[in-house]
């Protein structure tokens, strides 16, 4: 039986999917225009029960970029383009597409890769896997980014033992009203 929060998480990640679609589809374009590669990026990430999945976003770096947490990865990596989509968290339009399927919610820790075996292990001995990973979540709203993998799990943590509808809309608001906007930090060059 499909529970309150997974049709909620369909439903609208149904309509934002249409709503959305112009704006994947020119920033595609922009993407590709700007640089050479696929528009979409698809990367592996760690759901819940730690099952693997593929996560989808608008590409923000250049193809040859590895494939490290975002606080790793040289400022000089992201596109123009890029920086600005990140800015606008439009880069996650096309996790709409996670949601509808069902590896994503629309609120919940946000997923991170395999290879952060640190803050898997966190999560997983917190119960944080019990949950599905999100778009936005407790901790974005908080500025609290993956480069603090104890803080940002113990959060999650947080999240998973307080979680609500009406905090799952609180949360969504927020981050449509600009929370998290800072989250995002990126290797400065001086680093």
């Amino acid at each position: 039986m499909i529970g309150p929060k997974r049709m909620f998480d369909a439903c609208v990640a149904a309509v934002g999917l249409i709503v959305a679609a112009p704006v994947i589809a020119v920033a595609s374009v922009a993407i590709r225009l700007e640089s050479s590669g696929p528009a979409i990026f698809a990367q592996a990430r760690v759901g819940r029960g730690r099952r693997v999945f593929t996560c989808y976003k608008l590409r923000t770096m250049r193809k040859d970029t590895a494939h490290v947490a975002t606080h790793l990865a040289a400022s000089s990596s992201i596109t123009p383009l890029g920086a600005r989509l990140r800015r606008w968290k439009l880069d996650e339009l096309p996790q709409l597409w996670n949601v509808l399927v069902g590896d994503m919610s629309l609120v919940g820790p946000r997923p991170c890769l395999p290879s952060q075996t640190e803050l898997v292990e966190t999560r997983d001995r917190l119960g944080v896997y019990g949950v599905l990973p999100g778009i936005t979540g407790l901790a974005q709203v908080q500025d609290i980014d993956m480069s603090d993998p104890g803080r940002l799990a113990q959060v999650d943590a947080e999240y998973v033992k307080t979680q609500s509808f009406t905090g799952d809309l609180r949360l969504i608001a927020a981050t449509l009203l600009g929370s998290g906007l800072n989250v995002d930090r990126i290797r400065r060059p001086a680093d």
